[in-house]
């Protein structure tokens, strides 16, 4: 199956999910092929949001033929998507090919990474934050293509889901995941779903993701 259910965590097992993020793992992967290897990697995590999280309606359709009965996806417009900055902007717009009508929003929120503390976690800035409402018929995806301690993801969802009603789905989508990461924002959020193309092995004494795809936002855009 193209998901599979683990213990913290949903994994997208979908054959071109696996190979383009082999792809863009490797350090001789350029810019502009790891900016496109992100992109691609949202689209195909947004069908199989698609496949694996909604449900479809059947519906009557006149063909220039005839009258037949066809199937289509319920809630594809009320789908909100959360672009946690900056390393997330080519991942949500593959997702947008999925989601073409989302609302989205935009965190900006980074860690201080010279303040790690002794559980790993590190503190968080939050530097903007502009969010569309959210309903009950929503199904919110919350994109990061690292999830590594945890510590912005869990951040992210106190913003997310401050003075606003459930939503239908809360989804955490990342292209990779470390355990410790995906342990701590299940205990935090339990009502969401954790969603990711691979959970790697480890995080390393600074808080990396092992093997990881290094810092996804310098490789995207060419800072360090």
């Amino acid at each position: 199956m193209p998901i599979e259910d683990r213990e913290n965590a949903s994994v997208i097992t979908h054959a071109l999910a696996k190979d383009t993020l082999s792809r863009i793992r490797s350090k001789e992967m350029e810019q502009v092929g790891f900016r496109k290897g992100l992109v691609k990697l949202g689209r195909i995590c947004g069908y199989e949001v698609i496949d694996g999280a909604m449900e479809t309606e059947y519906v009557q359709i006149e063909t220039p033929l005839a009258t037949t009965t066809g199937e289509r996806v319920k809630g594809l417009d009320d789908v909100v998507i959360i672009n946690v900055l900056r390393a997330a902007t080519p991942f949500v717009e593959g997702l947008l090919k999925a989601f073409p009508r989302a609302k989205q929003g935009v965190i900006s929120a980074g860690r201080d990474e010279s303040a790690q503390r002794e559980d790993g976690s590190f503190p968080i800035t939050v530097d903007y934050v502009k969010l569309p409402e959210i309903s009950e018929e929503d199904t919110v995806i919350v994109a990061d293509p690292m999830l590594a301690t945890g510590s912005t993801m869990c951040t992210v969802l106190d913003y997310v889901l401050d003075d606003q009603p459930d939503p239908e789905n809360l989804i955490v989508l990342s292209a990779v995941s470390a355990p410790t990461g995906l342990l701590r924002v299940d205990e935090e959020f339990p009502e969401a779903d954790l969603l990711t193309v691979s959970i790697d092995e480890r995080l390393n004494d600074e808080g990396f993701i092992v093997p990881g795809l290094g810092d996804a936002g310098d490789r995207a855009f060419r800072t360090k």
